[in-house]
């Protein structure tokens, strides 16, 4: 993680000047049953997608709340960046996915028996949302209603 002095002054600026959202209390659901039992989605801001998607609109005022699906069988090297933020670096995620979208790792954890198996389909979203309203109203219920049909019993959460 990178100091604060590392950022340029303009995002130094946004940043003591943003409004951050405070959830209290934050949800929290415990296990109903053993880990090794569970149903796996991963869910990342890293503004992913699969070759061929619709990238994420990087002009949209307040940013681009939608989502993309990723299925499970996707090859990480598939996976293209396009989160907005300039606010670190990115060659890390250009060289392996895995960083932000640990597709290759949640399924090593499945095949070693520490989850009970993955769902068809992960979620990415953009991260650098400064405007979030439209994303908490319509597109977070909705991602959760696709996992919930997945069959998902837990989520990984990637904060990019």
């Amino acid at each position: 993680m990178g100091e604060f002095s590392e950022f340029s002054l303009g995002t130094r600026a946004l940043l003591r000047m943003y409004r951050w959202r405070q959830i209290d209390p934050v949800p929290w659901t415990s296990l109903s049953k053993p880990l090794a039992e569970c149903r796996l989605a991963l869910v990342s801001s890293a503004g992913f997608v699969r070759n061929g998607q619709t990238p994420f609109d990087e002009s949209l005022r307040g940013g681009d709340f939608s989502f993309r699906e990723i299925p499970n069988d996707t090859d990480v090297s598939e996976l293209r960046d396009f989160h907005r933020s300039d606010s670190f670096d990115h060659a890390g995620l250009l060289h392996d996915p895995n960083l932000a979208f640990p597709l290759d790792r949640v399924r090593e954890l499945a095949e070693s028996g520490r989850v009970g198996s993955l769902t068809h389909t992960h979620i990415s979203f953009m991260g650098s949302i400064p405007a979030p309203g439209r994303l908490v109203r319509d597109t977070a219920p909705e991602a959760a209603r696709l996992l919930k049909d997945a069959g998902t019993d837990i989520a990984l959460l990637v904060p990019v």
